[in-house]
């Protein structure tokens, strides 16, 4: 169902390398994939990606439907003429996003009626219309609807939504289908998998999806949207050894450093999120041996070092510590540039560094010394 073909090299444990080979070229997994919410990664060009080692990014469906339209974006040429990104594009379905105008947004059975956060206009979602949209934009992956039940939903509620999101499944395939033929390119349609924290609704949730069809991949929702850390790490084990292990497994919304390691070493293949630049925007930085790090802090005035030593992007190859403070303090966007190029290079690079790690059989050991020497690291700057 799509033109996508997945290969597995080599597993370490759970953690899996391989590649996925799609229309806009191959993926080597596990992969980060940058989120272009409106067609652009914030801050950052198609080249800039290319050169920190982005290989495969993400777009929005609900954004770019709202603006500019799917239809112009078609008219254009697709997303990969539209954005001049030349690699492989994952589309989300907008579902999170719909979701999350609770306040502004109706459910029912035939889908999402929501209020544009941008004029307040009113839009109906249906899974065929999520697929059309999809299809307009020509992404090589695109995702099935999906109902996200937040955190701290009851086993009953997170039931429903299980329910609503199997028969909108079944929707988003039929109309997949039917519109095959006259698809831009061969895109591959992934279903996303829910039950919020309760084991038996995931279990039997991915149980029900496989009996649908023969999907390409699989989408992992609902996990990283507020519930304790340990709940997810407790799914992805759960859903490890029950899930096909020659297809791609893609955990939705998931892209700090620590929590990529862990759900590699889960057996997790694709990520995407929105913290490398978010998080630059506040002037927050990764480094190996100083953790997360606050970049506004006065005692960088002086520093003269790069943001991260060990790091080989074009932030830390011709800039300083002390300049960037200076230029995150005065507001400079140069400031937040630079940071994001950094933060999605140190995502990049720890996803690529995991790759080898898993071919070589040495993956186990190198991420629980790499994670301890990470938060150690992290807890240190905290209290500084």
């Amino acid at each position: 169902m799509g033109g996508s073909r997945f290969t597995l090299d080599a597993v370490d444990g759970q953690a899996r390398a391989g590649q996925l080979t799609l229309p806009g070229g191959a993926v080597e997994t596990p992969v980060f994939m940058p989120v272009g919410t409106l067609g652009t990664v914030k801050a950052v060009s198609p080249e800039e990606l290319h050169a920190a080692g982005a290989s495969m990014i993400l777009a929005n469906t609900y954004h770019l439907y709202l603006r500019p339209g799917a239809d112009v974006v078609a008219e254009l040429g697709g997303l990969h003429d539209f954005m001049r990104w030349k690699g492989p594009i994952l589309t989300d379905s907008g579902g999170f996003q719909v979701f999350s105008l609770a306040r502004i947004r109706k459910i029912t059975d035939d889908g999402v009626t929501f209020q544009s956060h941008i004029d307040g206009s009113s839009h109906h979602f249906t899974p065929e219309r999520v697929m059309d949209i999809q299809r307009l934009l020509g992404a090589d992956v695109i995702m099935a609807f999906d109902e996200c039940a937040p955190a701290g939903v009851t086993h009953a509620e997170a039931e429903i939504a299980n329910r609503r999101t199997l028969a909108w499944l079944e929707r988003c395939r039929a109309r997949f289908e039917e519109t095959e033929d006259g698809a831009p390119a061969r895109q591959a349609l992934f279903p996303v998998l829910q039950g919020n924290v309760y084991d038996d609704l995931r279990a039997r949730h991915l149980e029900q999806v496989m009996e649908l069809g023969d999907w390409p991949g699989f989408g992992i929702g609902g996990l990283s949207v507020g519930e304790p850390k340990p709940d997810m790490w407790r799914i992805l084990s759960l859903l490890d050894p029950l899930m096909p292990r020659d297809r791609p497994r893609y955990l939705m919304g998931v892209g700090y450093p620590d929590d990529l390691l862990e759900a590699i070493s889960r057996g997790c293949d694709m990520f995407d999120c929105v913290a490398p630049t978010r998080n630059a925007r506040h002037g927050t930085a990764w480094a190996l041996d100083d953790g997360q790090i606050n970049l506004k802090g006065a005692r960088f005035r002086l520093d003269r070092d790069p943001i991260d030593p060990g790091c080989d992007c074009y932030t830390c190859r011709g800039y300083d510590r002390a300049y960037i403070r200076h230029l995150l303090v005065a507001g400079e966007r140069l400031g937040h540039r630079l940071v994001s190029i950094h933060n999605l290079r140190f995502l990049l690079r720890l996803a690529g560094e995991a790759r080898l790690r898993i071919r070589a059989g040495t993956f186990t050991m190198w991420c629980r010394d790499w994670l301890e020497r990470y938060r150690a690291a992290r807890s240190a700057a905290r209290q500084t």
